[in-house]
């Protein structure tokens, strides 16, 4: 429709304000134009043909320039398209729990070596370790609608330890290794500090297994509700460490809480196993594309134990849930949230399994935004890319949620027919190109 097309300009005029130089307007309206295609490809060269079919080449180069080598701010786009969808997020949270932080990674399998940040290591699309590059992002979500607001790529040691390498991938000179969960404690921290409102932090076990992941939450002021490894240790309920040993009058007086035989802390995966029969409810959370969602949970008052006899007072309480599907052996999944003490079960599985809009917002970004199909090497480019597949995927949500709103709730983008491209257009890299393109 008309009006889709005209506000879609509109929303690109507004992200170009982040730019900086006039300049660059058109690459950002062509980049996220193409991204909105009906596209298989999202990378570059094709989307600058079907932008610019009689000349594509110099469409080409200029899209190119824009996300590989223009010095544009990720943040202050990223800032200008939260502005756009946070009045739409906003519709309907007074009559829902509030919003929601919430922090994942994704893969992108890789060939090579040279890709910045590619690395053997494992890959969530794949399944398994493989060569991929690896980014973690902060969505802001609803029970209605989600979206990333922040976006850094993983670098492993490997690279910032290889300076030369890292200088010829773009990746800056000051950057220094952080594990994911650094990198997401950083995505928090600034989300604070940018004013966005705050939301429940959910994170799986690769994050919520981190003490210092969940300690660094607790001290932003923020609740959490991440998943957990069955490793992972806590005290039981009704248990704790001991105090410190008794002064003896000489030195100074003991300070550090202490285990001793039969007086220690047990594994969750333990504690799930020793729970009757009658701690376990069927709790049902949501409607799927199917059917209702429905699992059998149990949640029970704990304490976390990681390393607390070097700690001199004892952790506060804490739920942990546990998920065990009817029929299954042992439990599936475990979690730590720092929600208050009387919230309900039914509370506590509804806010862990809102981390399923984070897989809707990868799935939507790969599969309609090319989040994934971006072709350069460097630091910039893959940061670029990112921005603007969540610029296009942004307007996409401000639109549902706005129709939601009206009462409509159905896909909505501008269709942006394709135009023909030339005859004798030949993509690069195709076997029947004689020289290949600068």
């Amino acid at each position: 429709m008309r009006e889709d097309v005209d506000e879609f300009d509109a929303y690109l005029t507004h992200l170009a304000q982040a730019l900086g130089h006039a300049d660059r307007h058109a690459g950002l309206k062509g980049y996220c134009s193409g991204l909105a295609m009906p596209l298989s490809r999202k990378s570059v060269e094709p989307m600058a043909a079907h932008i610019d079919p009689l000349h594509a080449s110099a469409k080409h180069q200029s899209l190119h320039h824009f996300v590989a080598k223009a010095e544009w701010s990720d943040r202050a786009v990223l800032q200008r398209v939260r502005e756009w969808v946070m009045p739409a997020l906003d519709l309907h949270t007074a009559e829902e729990a509030g919003y929601y932080w919430i922090i994942d990674d994704t893969g992108f399998p890789k060939k090579g070596k040279h890709s910045v940040g590619v690395a053997r290591q494992y890959c969530g699309q794949l399944g398994k370790q493989d060569n991929c590059q690896i980014a973690v992002s902060l969505s802001i979500a609803t029970q209605r609608g989600s979206l990333p607001i922040a976006w850094q790529l993983y670098v492993p040691k490997e690279w910032i330890d290889d300076r030369e390498r890292a200088r010829g991938a773009g990746i800056p000179e000051d950057l220094a290794f952080e594990t994911k969960p650094q990198i997401a404690l950083a995505q928090l921290r600034e989300a604070i500090a940018s004013g966005v409102a705050p939301g429940i932090v959910l994170a799986d076990a690769g994050y919520g297994d981190e003490t210092a992941f969940r300690d660094g939450v607790t001290e932003l002021g923020l609740l959490y509700a991440v998943g957990i490894r069955p490793g992972t240790s806590v005290w039981a309920p009704g248990t704790a460490p001991l105090p410190p040993k008794p002064w003896s009058g000489r030195g100074q007086p003991p300070k550090l809480l202490r285990r001793a035989p039969g007086h220690e802390p047990i594994a969750v995966k333990e504690l799930a196993m020793q729970l009757p029969v009658n701690a376990w409810q069927t709790v049902t959370w949501r409607e799927g594309s199917n059917a209702a969602l429905s699992s059998r949970f149990a949640a029970v008052r704990v304490r976390p134990a990681h390393r607390d006899y070097w700690r001199s007072t004892v952790r506060d309480e804490e739920w942990l849930l546990i998920e065990w599907p009817d029929g299954d052996t042992e439990p599936l999944k475990y979690f730590l949230t720092t929600a208050p003490g009387e919230a309900t079960l039914e509370q506590l599985v509804f806010v862990t399994k809102m981390r399923w809009r984070i897989e809707r917002d990868y799935q939507e970004l790969k599969q309609e935004f090319g989040l994934g199909h971006y072709e350069g090497r460097g630091w910039r480019g893959f940061h670029h890319h990112a921005t603007l597949s969540i610029a296009a995927y942004g307007f996409l949500m401000a639109q549902r949620l706005r129709m939601q709103s009206d009462g409509r709730d159905k896909k909505n983008f501008p269709e942006r027919a394709l135009p023909a491209l030339p005859p004798d257009y030949i993509p690069r890299g195709s076997p029947a190109r004689s020289t290949p393109r600068s």
